[in-house]
């Protein structure tokens, strides 16, 4: 079984404020597959990270297709240890604004085999940090 790992990772600037969000697809022995940016508008940094984790889902179904995102392990990395949780249904959603971001990635891991969600330190985010950033750098 094929593992891929993606860092993702969202930010705003002004908390609601300008937003992006980053993603870097690697192989499990560090290989870059994929790299994406997106300027989201005004977000919250919350919906700027799970706007990545949508980013993601999707841009992987469209370079593995449907049939290798069934047999893939996938490893979604992230520093935002309140979205990991509550995507592992560790912590439950209390703000109204990230139910409908939270059903989108619900309903879009439904196409995947193995999928899970993992916090890790924001020193070992840097790739999609670095495009989380220059998203919102571009749109300025």
């Amino acid at each position: 079984m094929e593992k891929i790992i993606v860092y993702t990772d969202g930010g705003s600037r002004g908390n609601p404020g300008p937003a992006g969000a980053g993603v870097a697809i690697t192989s499990d022995k560090g290989d870059v597959l994929s790299e994406c940016r997106a300027y989201l508008g005004i977000r919250t940094n919350n919906e700027a990270e799970y706007e990545a984790v949508i980013m993601a889902l999707q841009k992987l179904k469209a370079i593995l297709g449907k049939e290798k995102i069934k047999t893939a392990e996938i490893e979604v990395r992230m520093d935002s240890e309140l979205v990991a949780r509550q995507l592992n249904g560790i912590y439950k959603i209390e703000n109204e604004k990230l139910i409908p971001l939270f059903v989108k990635i619900w309903n879009l891991r439904l196409d995947f085999g193995k999928i899970s969600f993992k916090h890790i330190p924001r020193e070992q985010n840097k790739e999609a940090d670095r495009l989380a950033n220059e998203a919102m750098d571009e749109e300025r």
